[in-house]
């Protein structure tokens, strides 16, 4: 597991405590008293096959609180805020289903998801989904320097359609002017 001093300002890694006994297991995954800097005012679910990379995607407005429920992936992340300490900083973290833990992801962080096996996320956001506040570009650009563990993936027609990363980076600047 990634240290949290080595994750962009605002990711937040949680580890999540499960309750098992013989007839399974029972976690809180949410409680609104917990610092996560996200208010969730949609939830969404989401199944991937195994070599699936969703993403890189970055949001101009909202953030995210996931939760890798069953499966294992690779967050991969990258700091696009020029303000940010840690601007340009990359991360990859592990997540997975037998040990729960859940990542807070706030606007102007990219992130892409590899799913080493069949799996489901299950994530909220703090403002409701709009494809004008999702961004992206090319998971394998170099300059991302995200350090995937699969150098091939499997990903949306979509996502193999966005640009690298200075363009993104182009498009993010604008969109935040025109946000203000």
């Amino acid at each position: 597991m990634i240290q949290t001093a080595q994750l962009p300002l605002g990711v937040e890694l949680r580890q999540l405590t499960m309750h098992r006994d013989d007839r399974g297991s029972f976690t809180e995954i949410y409680r609104a008293m917990w610092p996560t800097g996200v208010q969730p005012i949609q939830w969404n679910l989401v199944q991937s096959a195994a070599g699936v990379l969703r993403g890189v995607h970055v949001h101009v407005r909202h953030a995210d609180y996931l939760i890798i429920a069953a499966g294992r992936a690779s967050v991969g992340l990258h700091d696009l805020r020029s303000d940010s300490p840690t601007a340009g900083k990359a991360a990859l973290v592990e997540m997975c289903g037998e040990h729960l833990a859940a990542i807070t992801i706030p606007p102007g962080v990219a992130h892409g998801f590899y799913f080493h096996e069949p799996s489901m996320h299950i994530y909220a956001v703090s403002h409701y989904w709009d494809t004008a506040d999702e961004l992206g570009c090319r998971w394998d650009d170099p300059a991302l320097a995200i350090p995937w563990p699969k150098a091939r993936a499997h990903i949306s027609p979509r996502d193999a359609a966005l640009p690298g990363l200075t363009a993104l980076k182009q498009e993010l600047a604008a969109a935040l002017v025109s946000a203000i």
